[in-house]
């Protein structure tokens, strides 16, 4: 059992940065590729950004292209979601979650195949 636990958010000005952080234990974490995903207000759950085991492959959504970066630290048991260019369309619960894989370079996106999810954690935009 993978207990996954996110911290990092708040509120921010647009423009504004912030770093949010998912931190996994209970389990082999470079056995599973991460995920962040998001929910607002009235909308259901989307994919935000994945990573695989290696790192070496990352998936993002169009939305926050250029603007977001997945990353992880296998030695910390930690994924990282640095956020830039906030928007007020970014306002949302922002959850992280994992799912076994069974290479190092496989990311997934679809919700339903996700394996664990933490509690989320609230990121608002000020406009």
């Amino acid at each position: 059992q993978v207990q996954l636990v996110e911290s990092g958010g708040g509120l921010v000005q647009a423009g504004g940065s912030l770093r949010l952080s998912c931190a996994a234990s209970g389990g082999t974490f470079s056995s599973y590729a991460m995920d962040w995903f998001r929910r607002a207000p009235g909308k259901g759950r989307e994919p935000v950004a994945a990573i695989s085991v290696s790192g070496r492959t990352t998936y993002y959504a169009d939305s926050v292209k250029g603007r977001f970066t997945i990353s992880r630290d296998n030695a910390k048991n930690t994924v990282y979601l640095q956020m830039n260019s906030l928007k007020p369309e970014d306002t949302a619960v922002y959850y992280c979650a994992a799912v076994q894989v069974p290479l190092p370079t496989t990311v997934v996106v679809s919700l339903e195949k996700m394996n664990y999810w933490g509690q989320g954690t609230q990121v608002t935009v000020d406009s």
